[in-house]
């Protein structure tokens, strides 16, 4: 039996592409990933451990069991919340061996166990508040979707050597197995995608092949047109059309994105290139038409969902954190698929801007949503607050943001063909898998705040370096690179380090025309940093609302920042009217800092899409 990989992602068909173990690539804890895969661990887990209790989480268990008389709290999937804790707690222990959590651990699943009944089912909110709806209303209930995480957290602790999880959950997928599988008497599917991606894990793990068989039977029905949709639409659920007949990416954002992951997952088990395509024409849909600059993805907020393309607005944005996770899931396992830079790129777009802004400075307040503006007047919305909070009545985000923090080395680099490819630049050592020779490749940079990236290891090791789009003038040890067709150069190390550097030289970036909302407005960027400008660095007697650049104005590295030059109207004017040809102020300068960064220091107006004079 092949024992998978101790990582997310661990594909058992052979391919030229493979992950490497979370163990095998150490983060340096002064590098920007590892300081942030050390705050997770030090603050963001053992708050979320403690907003579990707090927010009813897991009274929610005991009350089914008579354990608790309080009421029940939170969204009926709530669960799902537990097991993302859980699973970011797993992948702690597989990366570093931790025993902190053991004693909850205990505690937690032995609660799952005692809640669990005889025929495997297990979800509190049927359990506890609507038993007549058990598999009921698959369109709404998400019980599917639970199970999912479920599978997801008892998988990462079994590759972290506790198994016990791992005993219930296989329980509960053969109960939804023997009732909705091949061979069942009825077809059944969640509304919400997820479990799919984790049945393929599940297979993977075990090696049994009745849960791979499951994923693709679930995958081939959806579409038929089972769930009663309602108002939403069949597009909200993504049960509009056949996913290999779906083109777009339509509907419920995240529900689109995971589902695109158990997709791609089965494309990586079985080689179905009918899957392969559709699911490259909704990469192009969904990154090449729908994506934010910052790597966010879901522009409306009454269905959080995909608008229409290039329907991007920045101040109504949704984004919501968990469509950018998503999309990172999804990004890994393309990559997997098929290779190509891109996909790298965007995991590195997504966790430089919209994830990392999603957590504040302490690990511990996040937001749900990651809009690119906020105006100076917005009122507060329960899932978009003008500041980051603790927590969330539908916390499904600042789980899942612990999770993908703990399992951050497992997307740095990988074995591709003959070399060892680098995708994400950071402080790391990496050791080399014994096919390519063995050894330990060390990383030293201080990306993304500069462009030096130096890379040492066993003389003779090839090694695939991700060239970025942005980086047209990037050399390796003082001479020009041009990457190859996948977008990576190929170098053989030697026994001197080799440097790659990439120019971090500010850029001004303009939107497609077809983007309404930022027309003859600029963004600016440096590396894969996305900028922005906040009213607290700006005096009282200019509005951020008010001002204009010069995109011919290059800006000026300074304090950590950038500087730009911005010249405020000296009148707002009437509504509506002529063409204005109101008199400007004196140009200022302000500082524009990284888009992640933002609402650390106070609660005010910003924007990343600045009017272009």
């Amino acid at each position: 039996m092949t024992v998978p990989l101790v990582a997310p992602a661990a594909p058992r068909r052979a391919g030229s592409r493979s992950p490497l173990s979370l163990t095998a690539v150490r983060l340096d804890s002064g590098s920007r990933l590892g300081a942030w895969q050390q705050r997770n661990a030090a603050a963001t887990i053992p708050h979320c451990i403690g907003q579990l209790e707090e927010a009813g989480n897991l009274d929610n268990f005991r009350r089914v069991i008579g354990e608790s008389e309080a009421e029940w709290r939170g969204f009926w999937f709530a669960d799902s919340d537990v097991y993302k804790t859980i699973e970011a707690v797993a992948w702690e222990i597989a990366r570093t061996g931790t025993t902190d959590f053991d004693s909850w651990l205990d505690d937690v699943i032995g609660l799952v166990a005692r809640v669990q009944e005889a025929d495997g089912y297990v979800m509190t909110w049927i359990q506890g508040v609507h038993p007549e709806k058990r598999f009921a209303e698959l369109d709404w209930t998400h019980e599917m979707y639970v199970l999912g995480h479920m599978v997801q957290a008892a998988v990462a602790l079994a590759r972290a050597g506790r198994t016990d999880l791992l005993d219930l959950a296989v329980r509960f997928v053969d109960l939804v197995d023997a009732t909705f599988g091949p061979g069942a008497d009825q077809v059944g599917y969640c509304g919400h995608p997820e479990l799919e991606t984790a049945l393929v894990e599940l297979y993977r793990h075990t090696g049994e092949r009745r849960y791979l068989d499951l994923a693709r039977h679930q995958l081939d029905h959806r579409g038929s047109g089972l769930l009663k949709v309602g108002s939403l639409g069949a597009r909200y659920f993504q049960d509009h059309a056949p996913v290999r007949e779906s083109q777009s990416a339509v509907g419920h954002a995240v529900r689109q994105l995971y589902l695109n992951a158990g997709v791609t997952d089965l494309v990586l088990e079985e080689g179905d290139q009918s899957l392969l395509e559709a699911m490259r024409a909704q990469w192009d849909s969904a990154h090449h038409r729908k994506m934010y600059l910052t790597g966010a993805f879901g522009s409306r907020h009454r269905d959080e969902a995909f608008g229409d393309d290039y329907e991007l607005p920045s101040d109504r944005a949704y984004a919501e954190t968990c469509a950018t996770i998503a999309d990172l899931h999804w990004n890994w396992r393309m990559y997997l698929a098929e290779g190509g830079a891109r996909y790298a790129e965007t995991i590195e777009r997504e966790l430089h801007n919209a994830l990392a802004a999603s957590l504040d400075e302490t690990g511990t307040r996040f937001f749900y949503s990651n809009p690119l503006q906020l105006r100076p007047d917005r009122y507060s919305e329960e899932n978009a607050p003008r500041e980051r909070t603790p927590w969330y009545a539908c916390a499904c985000c600042p789980p899942n943001i612990a999770r993908v923090f703990a399992q951050l080395s497992g997307y740095v680099a990988s074995v591709d063909g003959d070399a060892l490819a680098i995708h994400l630049y950071t402080g790391a050592e990496i050791d080399v898998p014994d096919a390519l020779g063995g050894g330990t490749v060390t990383v030293r940079t201080s990306y993304p705040d500069a462009g030096r990236v130096e890379i040492a290891g066993p003389a003779g090791l090839p090694v695939a370096l991700r060239i970025p789009t942005w980086a047209a003038d990037a050399t390796v040890d003082g001479a020009p690179v041009a990457p190859e067709a996948d977008g990576y150069a190929r170098l053989t190390l030697t026994s001197r380090p080799s440097v790659l550097d990439l120019p971090m030289t500010p850029r001004w970036t303009q939107a497609n025309h077809r983007v309404d909302s930022v027309r003859g407005c600029v963004a600016l960027e440096r590396g894969p940093q996305v900028y922005c400008v906040e009213q607290v660095d700006l005096s009282e007697q200019i509005r951020l609302d008010d001002v204009v650049v010069d995109p011919t104005q290059p800006p000026l590295e300074s304090d950590g920042g950038l500087r730009i030059a911005v010249t405020p109207r000296r009148e707002v004017g009437p509504l509506y009217g002529a063409p204005s040809t109101a008199p400007t102020g004196e140009p200022v300068t302000v500082r524009a800092i990284p888009f992640h960064t933002w609402g650390n220091r106070a609660s005010g107006a910003m924007r990343v899409w600045l009017p272009a004079s």
